[in-house]
């Protein structure tokens, strides 16, 4: 389920949407990292390009953290 979430960013009140997954994910990347919710939200919203979409840098940075955190899948046929 897509749900709305809001954050102080620099000052000001912003909100995307999530799929729940990926807030979910967020939060252990928060905790992971050991640093607060909000300022993760901060950092990938400070290095996303002008033209995209908070949301979606959020799901990028969800997907690329997992895929740096996960074992090389062999590439060896069956």
């Amino acid at each position: 389920m897509i749900r709305k979430h809001s954050a102080t960013l620099h000052g000001h009140r912003t909100s995307f949407s999530l799929e729940d997954a990926f807030w979910q994910e967020l939060k252990t990347i928060a905790e992971t990292r050991a640093v607060p919710l909000a300022q993760l939200i901060a950092e990938i919203d400070d290095q996303r390009t002008p033209d995209s979409n908070l949301s979606s840098a959020l799901r990028v940075h969800v997907l690329e953290w997992l895929k740096s955190n996960v074992p090389a899948l062999s590439t060896e046929p069956r």
